[in-house]
């Protein structure tokens, strides 16, 4: 039931911008690396995958990606950051979306997050740094820390 209310807000989102979509400005990222809050739970910190975060406006980029989540099973996410605070090469706000692939949350199919974000970005290299909520048993906290390359700066 979450997939098409995603879609639908990602679409609206998209739609208006799409002539100025530059798909050249790309971000591409080979997943996260989590620093866990419980360190005694053995969670995978090196959660490795593949993700493309397409930006719209300053403020508005899509993302998508596929990646081996704390709990060493894969997620697929799908989402829109929204970075209405800047400051220099910085960046904050948050990403919404949806998850999947945990096991302990929705029976690993897909919930919806918020997550606060700062980005640090450059011509050609960013960092995206999250913060994940600890949600009982169901997703475990962390900073979690995202490289991103763009070809064309």
């Amino acid at each position: 039931a979450m997939k098409p209310l995603v879609l639908a807000v990602l679409a609206a989102a998209v739609l208006p911008n799409a002539h100025a979509v530059d798909l050249a400005r790309t971000w591409i990222n080979p997943g996260f690396y989590s620093y866990h809050f419980e360190r005694d739970k053995n969670l995978n910190n090196v959660n490795t995958g593949l993700g493309v975060e397409v930006p719209l406006t300053d403020v508005y980029s899509v993302t998508a990606g596929v990646f081996e989540n704390s709990d060493r099973a894969t997620s697929h996410y799908l989402g829109l950051y929204v970075m209405p605070f800047d400051i220099g090469p910085f960046k904050a706000g948050a990403v919404v979306g949806g998850f999947n692939g945990y096991p302990n949350a929705n029976h690993g199919g897909w919930f919806p997050a918020i997550i606060p974000v700062v980005a640090l970005e450059g011509r050609q290299l960013g960092l995206n740094v999250s913060f994940v909520p600890t949600v009982q048993d169901k997703l475990h906290g962390a900073v979690s820390f995202q490289l991103k390359y763009r070809f064309k700066p």
